[in-house]
């Protein structure tokens, strides 16, 4: 009964410590701009048509979601959730905080949110990334 006690206990214990290591949905970072370290054959364009992009950051470990707008009210990621893990299609969804109710400028920036790879998914296959109204396929790691 004892080691039974000890067993559950320690079982219990490891599952505190591995839920405590596991990455959050919330973003690790947020600035404006692109990363510089963005792992991709292909360079973030210098004229956009503002479209959402999404990239692979530090080895496939990050993933940075880039989106377009107002340099004073831009969007800005709150949240990534899988929509279908690596065995069902490798598909996730970013939040996007509402707009203020305030006049913006006019220029057209990007805006970069960070995020952990969510551990459900995989980088050896094409990751589907919907965010606003846009569909991004990010390709293989």
């Amino acid at each position: 009964m004892k080691r039974h006690a000890i067993a559950t206990a320690g079982a219990a214990l490891l599952l505190v410590l591995l839920t405590g290591c596991t990455p959050s949905g919330s973003p690790v970072e947020n600035f404006s701009g692109v990363p510089d370290d963005i792992t991709t054959s292909e360079k973030i364009p210098e004229d956009t048509d503002g479209a959402p992009q999404a990239f692979y950051l530090n080895d496939g470990g990050e993933l940075a979601v880039i989106l377009w707008g107002s340099s004073t009210c831009p969007y800005v990621g709150t949240e990534i959730s899988v929509l279908k893990t690596a065995d069902e299609g490798n598909e996730v969804e970013v939040s996007v905080a509402p707009l203020p109710d305030q006049p913006c400028t006019m220029d057209l920036v990007p805006h970069t949110t960070v995020f952990w790879t969510p551990l459900k998914t995989t980088t050896t296959k094409p990751l589907t990334v919907r965010v606003l109204d846009a569909v991004i396929e990010v390709p293989v790691k």
